[in-house]
């Protein structure tokens, strides 16, 4: 089908951009249903989006890299150009969620607020991810033992959240009423939790082939237009894959929750490279362009820092002028990436 598509570029991209449209759809009602589960099980909702929602949000990412990762084991994909492609991808999804969709949840909010210690416990681990992947990455690779430090790095914070999610978990926090009423999405019994389990499920594979899809199409325009196959990932992957954040955390902003959206956002960050990044290079290595190490990363981990101080200086509070501010940024990160990192 693709060797049929490719004879025309207009129709490439357009078979590109409705598997992108899918793999958004599919990862959103993901999303719901996992997030019900999690209410089923009685997780707080920062918890909830911190780890639960965020993995869930970061289904897009997390798809690409598995299928990018096993189609450079198979050889149906190019090492480098897939490598770029959704290490590009990621970082540029994380960038987007720290600036643009942070600033424009702020702005449809009217104001958010970060409690202190979610400054320590969420933030100041998304800030060292990325430092992790630029000391990684700085060879030029993404070895097995560099993703299972990654990976490992998830899975020994994840043990760490739910140890302190047991000391401090409210009922109320969630939804749930004295009267024992179950908030909107949260499975009444085991079957209903079975159910969506299984929907979850299904759409997640309807996401792990549109994402195979978009891949096959990115690499072909690559080839084609002589763009870097990161440069593409930041600009459209990245974007598409951050809009299950961005649903996410203004549906939490819209019933009133902002610990879902502020978790959600924040854990993404975190989600994106230990488990998308770790997990793809755990199977097959990673090329990593320079452009990402000296320019993407290092403006994400910038931007992060910055973001952490104005919230610590503010007392957890960002404000609509923040939120021009992070807007401002982003356009600056995009607009020095096209012009003096267009090239892998």
């Amino acid at each position: 089908m693709l060797d049929f598509l490719s004879q025309s570029l207009l129709l490439l991209i357009l078979s590109g951009a409705i598997s992108i449209a899918i793999l958004v759809v599919s990862s959103n009602v993901t999303v719901k249903k996992l997030t019900g589960l999690a209410g089923y099980f009685r997780l707080s909702t920062t918890f909830m989006g911190v780890t639960v929602v965020s993995i869930a949000t970061s289904i897009p990412e997390i798809a690409a890299h598995f299928t990018a990762s096993v189609g450079i084991l198979s050889g149906t994909l190019d090492y480098e150009v897939s490598s770029a492609i959704v290490l590009g991808a990621n970082i540029g999804s994380d960038v987007v969620q720290q600036t643009l969709i942070m600033a424009m949840v702020v702005l449809i909010a009217g104001g958010l607020h970060f409690k202190r210690y979610f400054l320590w416990k969420s933030m100041i681990p998304m800030i060292v991810t990325t430092l992790m992947c630029i000391v990684l990455g700085i060879d030029g690779t993404y070895s097995r033992i560099d993703g299972i430090i990654l990976f490992g790095s998830f899975i020994a914070y994840m043990y760490y959240l739910y140890v302190d999610e047991r000391k401090h978990y409210k009922e109320e926090d969630h939804g749930f009423t004295e009267d024992g009423e179950t908030p909107e999405g949260v499975p009444q019994n085991a079957k209903e939790a079975w159910r969506d389990a299984f929907i979850a499920l299904f759409t997640l594979g309807l996401t792990i082939g549109s994402a195979m899809i978009a891949l096959q199409v990115t690499e072909v325009v690559v080839a084609r237009t002589g763009i870097g196959g990161s440069l593409i990932g930041v600009m459209t992957l990245g974007i598409a894959s951050a809009l299950p954040e961005f649903i996410t955390a203004y549906a939490g902003v819209r019933h009133g929750d902002s610990g879902i959206s502020l978790g959600t956002l924040v854990g993404s960050n975190i989600t994106n490279p230990l488990v998308a990044i770790g997990g793809g290079a755990i199977i097959s290595t990673y090329w990593v362009p320079r452009p990402l190490v000296v320019w993407d990363l290092p403006w994400e981990t910038i931007t992060g820092a910055i973001l952490w101080v104005v919230l610590w200086l503010n007392k957890g509070k960002l404000g609509k002028w923040t939120a021009y501010y992070l807007i401002g940024l982003y356009f600056v990160y995009v607009t020095m990436r096209m012009i003096f990192f267009s090239i892998d």
